[in-house]
């Protein structure tokens, strides 16, 4: 995306919007703009950067200035004393700042470099708040998880203490039992606490606690990402990465700055035009005509008050200013070479990101479609080991370890899809396309509808279960 329609569609996110049941995903994006304080920091840099480039413009354009002086002065030769006042004004015209012009031309650069660094800004600003918000859902699928593991273990435990009593199992099985809801308690605690953190994070992005945030829908569409090419996404980002472009960016105003530290040696020409005026107050005595040894004094105020117009050239060449100017020159190449090894790094960084998100995005693909397969084989792998407990051909280990792979299942495919969300947007971002239309259309399968985890994976079980042929309903 352009970096001028990127300000314009975040301003238009702006606008009030009706709030559905839940926050959804664009509701929360809403109000990290306007309260997230990095993004802020960012629009303050530009703004002082932007008029950093009319302060480095002044020294070439004319300068207007006022001056005004009065003297007084004792005369040795006659009783009294003359006041001297003289004002005007000058108008000097630059001709010839070398320093001034490659000092000006850096001072663009950077500008530009700040317009760079807000755009990256914006879009980090995306992806931190998609990343917290598929946190906050992560962690609540734990909890839920975790939750409905300590029912079900629950369960077990009691169903093993009535078989003790009745005499079918020996104490160590209810022990076993007991063990494992234990565990899952403190799962559940921690899952808990985790969630609470997420919470505390996403408010820290936004300045206010999420009551309830829309799910992602269960037929969220996966596919691969176009162009299936990671080389032509790894082009692209050498292309249009903003902090690529920040960097290049940054390099094109050292080598300014550079220029400019060397043009310090250089002469500097100035026209000038000058209106002065002059006057004098005089208080003293002539000596008398003819009296010996007296001068005749001339009367300063035959030639006051006058003004006087002048135009000239100013020229100035400097010799020698303590070393400064070499050390400046060399302290500034320095930083020019620093500037091109970080765009170097910057460069193989993102080719590198490109390629390796690119890839991930397949992997979590592939995932997914297995972690579904998985689900519903742990599925009739628990329902089997509790059926095969019942006529005691099972024993309880056997049982909470078919328990605990079964939500390991629900968790794993839960946050294979959230990987898949969030290295898509990763990918873009590393791209330089990401943009606030990606979220609105991740926006729209969020929905406070949506089923939760278990609800999730007894759809998905089903499906599968279609799928293959099979017409057994879920237990």
């Amino acid at each position: 995306m352009k970096a001028r329609a990127l300000p314009a569609l975040i301003a238009a996110l702006l606008l009030p919007v009706t709030q559905a049941h839940g926050e959804g995903l664009m509701d929360v994006y809403r109000k990290a703009l306007s309260y997230d304080s990095e993004l802020a920091a960012a629009r303050a840099a530009r703004q002082a950067r932007e008029a950093a480039v009319a302060e480095s413009r002044a020294p070439l354009l004319p300068q207007l200035d006022a001056f005004g002086e009065s003297t007084y002065t004792e005369l040795n030769t006659v009783d009294g004393h003359v006041t001297n006042h003289e004002y005007g004004l000058q108008l000097s015209q630059p001709l010839f700042r070398a320093n001034a012009w490659y000092g000006f031309q850096a001072s663009q650069k950077q500008s530009k470099v700040a317009a760079a660094e807000l755009s990256r800004a914006e879009q980090g600003l995306m992806l931190k708040v998609a990343e917290q918000y598929f946190n906050v859902l992560r962690a609540k699928d734990e909890l839920d998880t975790a939750q409905a593991q300590e029912a079900a273990l629950r369960r077990q435990w009691e169903q093993a203490k009535e078989r003790y009593d009745v005499g079918l199992v020996a104490t160590t099985e209810v022990e076993e039992a007991r063990a494992g809801y234990d565990a899952s308690r403190s799962q559940r605690i921690a899952a808990q606490s985790q969630l609470d953190i997420e919470r505390e994070s996403l408010a820290r992005l936004t300045g206010q606690f999420p009551e309830t945030l829309e799910r992602l829908e269960t037929d969220f569409p996966i596919s691969s990402p176009e162009p299936a090419n990671p080389k032509a996404w790894a082009q692209t980002a050498l292309e249009q990465n903003w902090e690529l472009k920040a960097q290049q960016l940054t390099v094109d105003a050292t080598r300014e700055q550079l220029s400019a530290a060397r043009s310090e040696h250089l002469p500097t020409l100035d026209l000038f035009a000058r209106v002065q005026r002059q006057h004098q107050d005089n208080d003293f005595d002539l000596p008398a005509t003819g009296a010996p040894g007296a001068p005749i004094p001339t009367n300063p105020m035959d030639e006051y008050p006058r003004t006087d117009t002048t135009i000239g050239l100013s020229l100035n060449i400097p010799l020698y200013s303590g070393g400064g100017t070499q050390a400046g020159v060399r302290r500034v190449r320095a930083e020019s070479e620093q500037a091109q090894r970080n765009l170097d790094t910057v460069r193989r960084n993102v080719r590198l990101d490109a390629r390796s998100l690119f890839r991930r995005i397949t992997t979590n693909i592939q995932t997914i479609n297995a972690q579904r397969q998985t689900i519903v084989s742990r599925r009739s792998a628990l329902d089997a080991t509790r059926a095969g407990y019942e006529v005691g051909t099972r024993n309880i280990v056997e049982v909470l370890d078919a328990e605990q792979n079964y939500y390991v299942a629900l968790r794993d495919y839960a946050n294979a899809r959230y990987d898949y969300v969030l290295n898509t947007l990763r990918l873009k971002q590393v791209a330089g396309t990401l943009s606030p239309q990606d979220l609105q259309g991740l926006d729209r399968w969020l929905s406070a509808t949506a089923p939760g985890i278990e609800r999730l994976a007894r759809q998905v079980t089903r499906e599968e279960r279609q799928d293959n042929g099979d017409q057994t309903p879920d237990q």
